[in-house]
């Protein structure tokens, strides 16, 4: 890759950047992850998620770690429906390994060596007794012993040590109110640590690419009723992935509005999942994924971000940072995960019968997915409700798509008179009206 593509990446990621500037992840690494040679690079990535202010919570699993302490200490144990049993004499060795990991995991974020991508990192890790388990009990007459269900996830001191500008891990022992511990299901903890901070993600990593479908292609997205109906009608072939789906779905239909299932194998899959178009795994939404809405003075930076381009290109006509506020209240926006991917203005004049459809734009990385559609659906319907009759347009570049979508030439005098003396001669643009049905 050449130093300007680099650039080009590094200019197309700023939007999400900015976007997810002071949200709170929540990250589930299995023990797999932890054993895989690329969790280096992982713990690279989400140090630099920590300094790009994204507020991280680190939910790690043990199995194959627990596992290898159990062999070499020759104690054999069963599983229930894919749930270890953690009898009296395996209880201890699974604390060790549990502890071992959260301190290796925790040794990673701290490793600053000179030369290398965490130098000067500086990240402060808090751990601590954040889970409350309970025992799971007796079920279909099995006894679980000190293996455990989430009773509550102490949200209060996470979100204080989030506050001070710290990366929380969190493992999967639970601590009773009389003083036991279980063996809790690392995957239940993220989930519940989602759910009780309400995040803004779960990202959970796997071994494949993320959901495959039966023809081997990647599943890119997928809403929750969509999932729910995948999760019914298919089988997914890696278990662990499908055990993420399962929980991306839980938390997404309790009202999370993204999950994402990625790969722990893969280089850089975090970063590219999070910074780019078409990301590396596979995003679950709320069927709310894209919110079109009324623009807010918010929006004023996402809308002239938007727009700058299509001014150089002399395809809009140019709006300064003042006048955009003033206006912002005719403008409607499209929005993905706080990042503003389209706007459209109706702009009123005095003539009670006609207005004016203005500045349409889409995020080049989401053209050709019917947005300025929905957009111009969204202006008409504003329109149609203030009483006007029909839209005007004017373009100098883009008369085939205003076309497509009903519009038909028209000439300048038919027009508002108002909108006839604020004509620019210069940019020549053509005019066209649609009539509005009601």
């Amino acid at each position: 890759m050449s130093s300007f593509d680099h650039i080009t990446w590094f200019r197309a990621s700023s939007p999400y950047i900015n976007a997810y500037r002071g949200r709170t992840f929540v990250v589930y690494l299995p023990g797999e992850a932890v054993d895989h040679p690329n969790f280096g690079t992982i713990v690279q990535d989400l140090a630099l998620l920590h300094s790009l202010g994204i507020r991280l919570v680190v939910v790690h699993g043990a199995r194959p770690q627990i596992n290898q302490r159990l062999a070499q200490q020759g104690i054999e144990t069963t599983f229930n429906n894919g749930q270890r049993i953690t009898d009296e004499a395996a209880l201890p060795a699974v604390l060790q390994a549990v502890g071992e990991t959260r301190f290796y995991v925790e040794a990673a974020f701290s490793a600053g060596m000179p030369n290398s991508p965490m130098h000067n990192a500086d990240i402060r890790v808090v751990s601590g007794n954040f889970v409350v388990g309970m025992p799971r009990g007796v079920i279909d007459g099995v006894d679980f012993h000190f293996t455990g269900n989430v009773r509550k996830i102490d949200s209060p001191n996470i979100n204080a040590a989030l506050d001070n500008g710290a990366m929380v891990l969190v493992s999967h022992i639970g601590f009773s109110t009389t003083g036991e511990l279980f063996n809790v299901s690392s995957l239940a903890v993220a989930m519940r640590t989602t759910l009780a901070l309400q995040a803004d993600k779960l990202i959970t990593f796997v071994e494949p690419d993320g959901l495959m479908q039966d023809n081997g292609e990647l599943l890119r997205q997928v809403s929750v009723s969509q999932c729910q109906a995948f999760l019914e009608s298919s089988t997914i072939p890696q278990a662990d992935a499908a055990a993420a789906l399962r929980a991306c779905y839980q938390v997404c239909r309790q009202g999370i509005s993204r999950a994402q299932i990625i790969s722990y194998c893969e280089n850089g899959a975090l970063l590219e999942e999070l910074f780019t178009h078409d990301g590396s795994g596979t995003l679950v939404h709320s069927d709310s994924y894209e919110v079109l809405r009324k623009a807010t003075i918010a929006d004023v930076g996402g809308i002239l971000a938007l727009i700058a381009p299509l001014e150089e290109q002399g395809i809009l006509v140019r709006r300064s940072r003042e006048l955009l506020e003033a206006e912002i209240s005719q403008f409607s926006v499209l929005e993905i995960d706080g990042m503003i991917i389209g706007c459209a203005g109706l702009y009123t004049y005095n003539d009670q019968s006609m207005a004016e459809l203005a500045a349409v734009a889409t995020h080049p990385g989401y053209q050709g997915k019917g947005l300025g559609a929905r957009l111009l659906a969204k202006v008409e319907q504003d329109a149609i409700s203030q009483g006007y009759q029909s839209l005007f347009v004017l373009t100098t570049q883009t008369a085939h798509w205003f076309i497509e979508q009903g519009f038909k030439a028209a000439e300048l005098g038919q027009l508002p008179q108002q909108k006839q003396q604020l004509y620019n001669l210069q940019r020549r643009s053509k005019v066209f009206i649609k009539p509005l049905a009601k």
